[in-house]
């Protein structure tokens, strides 16, 4: 199959913000879904052929690569979606592991705490969500992007965990109205906008635990 290909589950899950990105810049996607199933009882040689024995999986014509980070960050790089100089990459990078940490305590409260910790999750939130409103004010008064003055994939995977968020607990981002603005703003470009609205999109639930 040419141009990019992703692989990975029924799911938004960690291959969401990849979509996203694609979707934004109008680049072409082949998708290729594994039903979970198929995954765990071996009946496709995928888990035992990725490197991590982890999706999603992302190819690049013959360039085959793993980990939902690494492929954020090849797509910055290869559209322009990196930085402007190495202090901006730097920033960028930062502002995307601080992504991770709160996907991390997402994941962790949606597979093995929903039932006992979703209160407590949510309290908390908070003192989660404030970093990335503070991040935004510094750039151009919360008016543009997490750094500098276009987008990067950084904005993609925070704009994903946002949606995640508000999935959870929609008023979480009352508070933060820089945070709230960004992710309207995002949200409606011309793209990015058709993806989000799309059926294909809709029809995913966030993981696996998520029913629509």
């Amino acid at each position: 199959m040419p141009g990019y290909v992703l692989t990975y589950f029924p799911v938004r899950g960690r291959a969401e913000s990849t979509r996203l990105l694609l979707a934004d810049q109008g680049a072409a996607l082949t998708e290729v879904e594994v039903p979970i199933a198929d995954w765990f009882s071996g009946k496709t040689d995928l888990k035992k052929n990725a490197v991590f024995g982890q999706l999603p999986k992302f190819q690049d014509e013959d360039f085959v690569l793993y980990q939902s980070n690494a492929i954020l960050r090849y797509l910055g790089h290869k559209h322009g979606l990196a930085g402007s100089n190495d202090k901006d990459t730097a920033r960028i990078d930062m502002v995307n592991e601080g992504v991770e940490d709160l996907r991390q305590k997402f994941g962790k409260l949606v597979f093995f705490e929903f039932e006992t910790g979703k209160e407590n999750y949510i309290k908390n939130l908070p003192n989660q969500l404030a970093p990335f409103e503070k991040i935004l004010s510094q750039n151009s008064n919360g008016t543009k992007f997490v750094v500098g003055n276009k987008i990067s994939y950084a904005d993609y995977n925070l704009l994903d965990i946002l949606h995640c968020h508000l999935d959870l607990s929609p008023t979480c981002l009352t508070a933060f109205p820089l945070l709230a603005a960004y992710t309207e703003r995002l949200a409606a470009r011309p793209q990015l906008s058709t993806y989000l609205k799309s059926e294909k999109r809709n029809k995913r639930p966030i993981t696996p635990k998520h029913k629509q």
